[in-house]
Formats: C-alpha cells, structure tokens, sequence
C-alpha cells in the first residue's frame, strides 16, 4: 500500500502537467480524487504488467486498468475545466470501453486456468474497441471545425449513442459470461483442492457484483441519455469505475500465485456429468477412506485431489464422483471434516497445557488461523475455544 501512496505524489504531477500547463485548473474534491486515481491506476498497471506470476492474467488486468483510467481522464478533463481552455482536445484517442467487458472476462478465465493461450481467434472479441479506437484516432487530428461539426450531427445522435449504450450491452453480456466462469471455478476448486484460501478468488465475486452495480447505474444514465437528453447531470457510473479500477488493482496485485491452478470444464462436459447416473463402488469408497485413515493425508495442508487420487491409483475425476456421490461432500469438505475430527479428537486439557488451539490446528492440516476458525465453526457449530469448556 505504501508503494501506492508514494506514486500518487511522483506521477500525478508527471501524467497530468502535460495537460494542465498555462492553463487554470478548477480543483474540486471530485477533481483531486479522480488525478489520484487516474495516477494510481497508472501505477497498478505497470507493476501488474511486469509481475512475474499469472503473468498473461496480470496484463490482461493491465489493459483493463488502462482502458478505465483513459475513460476517467475524459471525465476529468471536462470536470476540471480543461476542455473548455483546449476544445482541440476533444475526441482524443482515449476511450476503449468496448474493450471493458472482454478484458475482464478473458482476465478471469486466464486466472482460473494458468494453462490459458490467448489466440489469435479471441481478438474478435476486441474489433468493436478497435473501430472505436480508429474513430477517435481519425476524429483526433481532425480540425475543431469538423470535430465541432461532428458532435453536433454524427456524434451526439449517432455514434455516442451506439458507444455509450454498446458499452453497457458488451459489459453486461460479459459479466454474465464472468460470473458463470467464476462459479463453475469455485465448484471445482471445492472438489479438487483442501486448501482454498488463496485460490477461491471471492475478492473476484466482489468485484463482479460491483460491476453488475455499475451495469444497473450506466442502464439509469442511458435512459437519462436516451430519453431525457441528461448527458452528465448523474453520472455516478464515473466514482463507480474508479473505485473499481483502485480495487482491481490492489487486489490484482495481491493475488497469490495460481500457477497449480487449470480449471477447464466445457458446457458440455458439465451436462454429461450433470445427467449421468453413477452407483459409487463401495471398493473404491473404501478404498478412500482407508487412505485417509490409516496414511492421514489430510495432515497435508495443500492436499488435492490428484494427490489422493495418486495414493489409492486411481483416476481423479473418478475419485472426486465418488466422493461426491457416495459421502455427499465436496472434496474440500470430505478432507476438512477428518482435520475437524483431529483437532476435536486433541483438544484435551492435558494436551492445552503443552500446546496452543492454533498448534493443534496447524498438525492436523489447517494452514491458517482464519480458515482454521471458520471451518471449526462450519463443521461443529462453535468456536474451538466454546468447544474445549
């Protein structure tokens, strides 16, 4: 967080002098708050494009980042007075809002899958930010007459329209594709790993459901737009991306290295799995348990389920319906309910008095304090600490 801090004063003067010189600034907090999250979104974007892990998820975040900050500096030119000293500034090559929704859907399917290769196929998914890119890279070395001729005529009834309300038709098709990748993810990881605190990106969930919030607030400004004629009277679509941009970079840089992680389950696969009927082999549920028992591989923190399905020699997918179908549970929870047991099973007061609450934990697989207490509380009901009295 410091590292965010000390960039806001380095390049918010350097990114924005450029603009501001010889000219009179109107500086209201709205002002101020969006150069430091312009700057701040600069700053994130450079450090996630040269991370070194999830590399090619980090700079997809990048170019998001990007993309919402060229559209905040649009909003903070106008705001802050610039456009009306320079109006050869307008239609400057800095909106990408089409590309909005399929960067962040291709960010989260890169995350979720380590394995992910962005082909030459998927730029498809970005030729309207590139039309939309040409049209203000065209319009930019345009004289002011024809731009001023332009807004008035094409712009405003025409391709504004087209622009903004695309913008929110492309975000909302895919975040829906977002969402559903997401939940799929986080159903998988349940049957495939016990330790799920850094790979179950429910940071990822807040950050949808923001944008879904910035989705229903942007469909308000077009009816405004559309019906009305309001242009900028209520649009709080801006404080939304911005708050968006500054947590998507922060936790973006935070996320752990997923570089184990490869989830890919197509629609079909699902619904072949979904429709089978499948009777569980009591042979290999035994077999299951026998290994869980008697070799105590939940003691493994970073347990997975081709760790299990390696020890007893068999197939993963298999081991994991048989899990599923035959206990009921996840395999997280399968392997979380024997840790349970363990810690319950050594929390007496003669081992208390030699050992912490967290020590029991940590050798019975936990690998963490929070996932720890919530578990317990998941599994018996109550804290470790109400248990034991």
């Amino acid at each position: 967080m410091y590292r965010f801090i000390l960039a806001t004063f380095i390049i918010t003067p350097i990114l924005f002098e450029p603009l501001i010189q010889d000219m009179q600034i109107f500086f209201t907090g709205i002002v101020a708050l969006l150069a430091v999250v312009i700057s701040q979104s600069f700053f994130a974007s450079g450090l996630l494009f040269f991370a070194k892990n999830n590399k090619l998820s980090n700079r997809l975040l990048a170019a998001l980042i990007l993309a919402i900050a060229f559209w905040l500096m649009d909003h903070f030119i106008r705001i802050a007075g610039i456009y009306d000293q320079r109006p050869d500034l307008y239609f400057m090559p800095i909106f990408y809002s089409f590309g909005f929704g399929p960067l962040l859907y291709f960010y989260v399917r890169s995350l979720v899958n380590q394995n992910f290769k962005f082909k030459r196929i998927h730029l498809l998914h970005f030729i309207p930010v590139a039309l939309q890119f040409a049209l203000y890279l065209t319009l930019a070395f345009c004289p002011f007459v024809f731009k001023e001729w332009y807004w008035e005529n094409v712009h405003r009834p025409y391709t504004y329209r087209i622009e903004f309300d695309g913008t929110w038709a492309s975000l909302g098709i895919y975040l829906i594709m977002s969402v559903r990748l997401l939940r799929r993810y986080q159903q998988w990881v349940q049957n495939n790993f016990s330790e799920l605190s850094k790979i179950r990106l429910n940071w990822l969930i807040t950050i949808l459901i923001v944008s879904m919030i910035l989705c229903f607030q942007w469909f308000i400004e077009i009816l405004l737009r559309d019906l009305k004629g309001l242009y900028f009277d209520y649009d709080y679509s801006v404080e939304i991306l911005g708050i968006t941009a500054l947590v998507l970079g922060v936790a973006g840089i935070r996320q752990s290295n997923l570089s184990g992680v490869t989830y890919e389950v197509t629609d079909k696969q699902m619904a072949e799995d979904a429709k089978a009927l499948f009777e569980p082999d009591p042979e290999i549920l035994n077999r299951i348990r026998e290994a869980m028992e008697k070799q105590q591989l939940y003691l493994n923190p970073g347990l997975t389920l081709v760790d299990l399905a390696q020890a007893i020699k068999l197939n993963p997918k298999v081991v994991s319906r048989h899990i599923n179908t035959g206990y009921q549970k996840s395999f997280n929870d399968y392997v979380n309910a024997y840790r349970v047991e363990e810690v319950k099973r050594k929390l007496t007061p003669a081992n208390l008095e030699k050992t912490t609450i967290i020590s029991i934990a940590m050798d019975a697989g936990f690998n963490s304090k929070t996932t720890f207490n919530r578990i317990f509380k998941e599994f018996t009901g109550m804290a470790p600490s109400e248990f034991i009295r």
